[in-house]
């Protein structure tokens, strides 16, 4: 394990990454069920910090999972992860990607109908009071979210019902630079070589909190949740440096 050095500000005694396993990962958490949905935990029972993660539209994947675990174990800092399965164990097929032909584009269109990041945004209020009341030894919540989830970020935070005092977006879908105008905490975004290069900057640009933008020239929409390819060195060494990235911005701007 190697701790990563200061960059961008961040503070240096952050985080220790466990090896990243390419394939065949054992998920160091367990399954709970959270106001009636089936919930994906990990981290210590005494944590007094709780994040709550938003999986992109492929659910439980591997390198999600395993995401989780990297919050929830390599930081000084405390973290307990949760990630709720919004999809009800119905996601996405990942063989719908890329939707190169109609029937997959008309497929994906119908889930996208089915699975607004809005409907996902307007229940995390009450998902964060079920979490609560559950973990009482959580004081603060923050939330990261990939692709699909990016979304949700950026709508949870931006609303007047935000629950959360720090978030983070990673290859998020749909960057509307409008919603950062209204986001009332510290944000991290990290983008992939995908997402508009016009509107990840105008967002930055609107954010008036803490905040650091990124955009990691190489990489895919996805490196660092389902559709990650770990047997890649690059993409691993960049998945790892995401995590390690949203670790130090989260020990630097997690204020309570």
């Amino acid at each position: 394990m190697s701790t990563m050095p200061a960059s961008h500000g961040h503070n240096e005694a952050c985080c220790n990454i466990p090896p990243v396993i390419s394939t065949g990962y054992t998920a160091k958490g367990s399954y709970d069920e959270v106001n009636g949905m089936k919930t994906y935990v990990t981290g210590p029972a005494d944590a007094t910090k709780g994040i709550v993660m938003i999986y992109d539209i492929f659910g439980y994947f591997d390198q999600t999972v395993q995401g989780a675990d990297i919050l929830a174990t390599s930081s000084d800092q405390k973290y307990k992860v949760f990630i709720p399965d919004w999809f009800k164990g119905d996601p996405c097929p990942i063989e719908w990607y890329p939707p190169n032909t109609p029937e997959k584009q008309e497929k994906l269109g119908a889930f996208f109908g089915r699975n607004p990041p809005t409907g996902v945004a307007q229940q995390l209020p009450d998902v964060v009071k079920a979490l609560q009341a559950k973990n009482p030894s959580i004081k603060s919540w923050g939330i990261i979210g990939f692709c699909w989830g990016g979304k949700v970020v950026s709508l949870v935070t931006s609303s007047d019902s935000n629950p959360f005092c720090i978030g983070a977006e990673c290859h998020p879908a749909m960057v509307e630079p409008k919603e950062a105008e209204t986001i009332k905490v510290p944000l991290i975004m990290l983008a992939s070589k995908e997402e508009p290069d016009d509107k990840v900057k105008q967002f930055e640009a609107n954010l008036k909190g803490a905040k650091h933008v990124e955009t990691f020239k190489d990489q895919i929409h996805g490196w660092m949740a389902a559709r990650s390819d770990l047997s890649n060195d690059r993409v691993k060494e960049e998945y790892i440096r995401g995590y390690k990235t949203v670790l130090e911005f989260f020990a630097k701007n997690w204020s309570s």
